[in-house]
């Protein structure tokens, strides 16, 4: 069993003290001072939201509101979140239905709503141009047009991204079809299929979680020293199946994960951010950067106890502050409880899916972006911008690239800065081609919508424009670390 302790604590804050130049952070006594007990937590499970039939379409009703949590007994932190005061509801969708989100804001302030990873026009998106003002709602709608995944949402609103969804502001989308409706795979949700919300924060004494930029997070993104899932601290899950479906979201800021289990035995992802693998791949290590998601499973014995944790890995490369964004102190993720007597489950096929592969001669163009990081200290002391994309912040007036409705294109990434930044696209799930030359890992063998370049490295990725075109509705293309992209590491696209 995984034992949280005051001397992991201890550990903890001064590992992160470091990491955030000094500042100081705090774990209220109630999150600390319960020595040799392990997660004392029950995992909170999000509702699942499938909506509501209106003529032939599924209505989603989501309202953006402040409220308070209380993460540790006693004390009360003012947060935000989507019909509620911490994240939001899951929601499920299914392949060919039209849905429509009702978006209501009462926060007193501006926002938006992003759908990560859905394929869907410019306009209905949810990034920083389509603005939700406070006391107003926006209702999105659109026919789901690609495969089973796992997506999620957040707020987008350019130059306060990371603030809103550091307060609370996510949640998950769930995309079914008929090809994973007939796979012999975990489905039941919240106790054989599980979501997973990855995020660390960091807490005053008096219990805020205040979001406030030093020169240092404005550089290397926002890192706390509190890990959560799902909103919920020191968590334990009871399962009372032999396999165990976790749907992972890294929601943090900035933070890269590196997770495994605590008994060193494999688990098999079965998906990345854009659905299903081909085939099934066995880990004992998987790396998650911010919002990247992957599906595990997880294997039980009845009786018991693994815990999935982060662990210290130095082998992730990255250059030279790829650590201060990789979470250096080892800490327990999820502690699974296996009950005595199980319930048997299938294996995963050996073939899940069929990908259509896209091929490099189809490409019509290549693009070349440069992840770039500046690091005078005259602009970063005065505040100024230091990392950009060829040279270049977002202008939310200007088109940096303009695409064709139907081809096919190779972005090459290329990392010349000294940290690892996770590259997010609108609109599409690409393709790796390769790393350096060299073809991706079996688990990014698939549909993907975020990927890690790190540092010195160069990743082309390979995609196919279509359904959607409009010469004056752009997507957006980022880092997602996300004061990187409040920053302005962004740029923006059109399809005509």
């Amino acid at each position: 069993m995984s034992i949280f302790t005051r001397r992991n604590f201890l550990k903890s804050t001064v590992a992160s003290m470091a990491v955030l130049g000094g500042v100081a952070v705090y774990w209220p006594k109630s999150g600390f001072a319960q020595p040799n007990v392990g997660m004392f937590n029950a995992l909170k499970i999000p509702p699942l939201l499938d909506g509501r039939e209106e003529s032939g379409v599924q209505v989603y009703d989501l309202t953006m509101q402040n409220g308070i949590t209380e993460f540790f007994e006693g004390y009360q932190t003012p947060t935000s979140g989507i019909n509620g005061s911490y994240l939001g509801p899951t929601l499920k969708m299914r392949e060919g239905s039209t849905v429509r989100l009702n978006v209501s804001n009462e926060l007193g302030e501006p926002s938006t709503l992003h759908w990560h990873g859905m394929h869907l026009p410019a306009r209905m998106d949810g990034g920083p141009h389509q603005v939700v003002n406070d006391g107003e709602t926006w209702s999105p709608e659109f026919t789901i047009k690609q495969k089973a995944a796992s997506l999620w949402y957040h707020p987008h609103l350019m130059g306060k991204t990371a603030e809103h969804v550091w307060r609370g502001m996510a949640g998950m989308i769930l995309i079914e079809d008929s090809e994973t409706d007939a796979l012999p795979l975990p489905k039941r949700y919240g106790i054989d299929d599980v979501p997973l919300v990855l995020q660390d924060r960091m807490l005053t004494r008096d219990g805020r979680m205040d979001y406030r930029l030093s020169m240092h997070s404005r550089t290397m993104g926002m890192v706390g020293n509190i890990p959560f899932a799902n909103g919920t601290y020191a968590p334990y899950f009871e399962a009372t199946t032999t396999k165990l479906r976790l749907r992972v979201l890294n929601g943090s800021n900035a933070s890269t994960y590196n997770l495994a289990l605590n008994n060193g035995q494999s688990f098999t992802q079965i998906a990345t951010d854009g659905g299903l693998l081909e085939s099934p791949v066995s880990l004992t290590l998987l790396q998650l950067a911010p919002a990247e998601r992957a599906e595990l499973v997880v294997d039980l014995v009845a009786g018991e106890v693994v815990t999935l944790n982060n662990v210290t890995d130095g082998a992730t490369g990255g250059g030279m502050m790829a650590n201060e964004n990789n979470n250096a102190v080892a800490f327990p993720v999820l502690e699974i409880r296996a009950a005595n007597e199980l319930t048997a489950s299938a294996p995963p096929p050996e073939n899940l899916t069929s990908i259509t592969w896209l091929k490099e001669a189809d490409a019509v163009k290549t693009r070349i972006f440069n992840l770039e990081m500046q690091m005078g200290m005259g602009r970063m002391s005065s505040g100024g911008n230091s990392h950009s994309i060829n040279g270049k912040v977002l202008d939310m007036m200007h088109i940096d690239e303009t695409v064709n409705l139907g081809d096919t294109e190779i972005w090459e990434l290329r990392n010349v800065s000294m940290m690892p930044h996770p590259f997010h696209m609108h609109d599409v799930q690409f393709q790796i081609l390769d790393r350096n030359g060299r073809p991706p890992a079996a688990n990014e063998h698939g549909r993907k919508d975020v990927v890690m370049v790190n540092s010195g490295e160069v990743v082309r990725i390979i995609m196919k424009f279509e359904d959607y075109a409009d010469p004056d509705a752009p997507f957006m293309y980022h880092c997602h670390i996300l004061e990187h992209e409040d920053a302005g590491m962004m740029g923006q696209f059109v399809v005509v």
